[in-house]
């Protein structure tokens, strides 16, 4: 049977597994499919992504589009959130991205974020306790493949509990 925390854990330590995930969430997220984003590296709390220099990631100036780099930022920090928060217990939503732009991408980038068990303690599970939703703002840096720092990140996320969650009925 599919596990994808059973898959999860084991891309940490395997090349075989973390291409199993990748193209797992290929399928998942068709919207990023084209693109060709791809996890390269993940650990506890930890992950870094890749967006590849390639022609479906230009802009007009052949340099990585502004709305790639937007995206990536919000996989990189949303799956991080996602892989470590009880998706049947916590709903994530992205409230607000916010991008600085600093250098134009001209090859491969890579996105990183972490965040360890303190942080989600104290960011996230601990003010839970007191309200019925959390936005965590998460900083993800983008460097191109020569260290050139290209874009910082914020991304937003609201954190609340299914159980608060209310929806309307169209």
């Amino acid at each position: 049977m599919f596990d994808p925390a059973k898959i999860l854990e084991k891309a940490k330590h395997s090349a075989f597994y973390l291409g199993l995930l990748n193209w797992s969430l290929s399928r998942m997220i068709p919207f990023n499919r084209p693109h060709g984003f791809k996890i390269i590296k993940i650990g506890d709390g930890y992950l870094k992504t890749i967006i590849p220099y390639r022609r479906i990631n230009f802009n007009h100036i052949r340099g990585l589009h502004a709305c790639g780099l937007a995206t990536i930022s919000e996989f990189t920090t949303g799956f991080l959130l996602v892989s470590k928060l009880d998706a049947s217990k916590y709903r994530l939503i992205m409230q607000r991205l916010e991008m600085d732009y600093h250098y134009q991408g001209k090859m491969d980038a890579t996105a990183e974020f972490s965040g360890d068990e303190k942080w989600f303690q104290e960011n996230i599970y601990e003010p839970l306790m007191q309200h019925d939703a959390v936005v965590v703002v998460c900083e993800v840096k983008i460097h191109d493949v020569k260290g050139n720092h290209l874009t910082t990140g914020k991304v937003h996320w609201q954190i609340k509990n299914w159980e608060k969650v209310k929806t309307k009925v169209a």
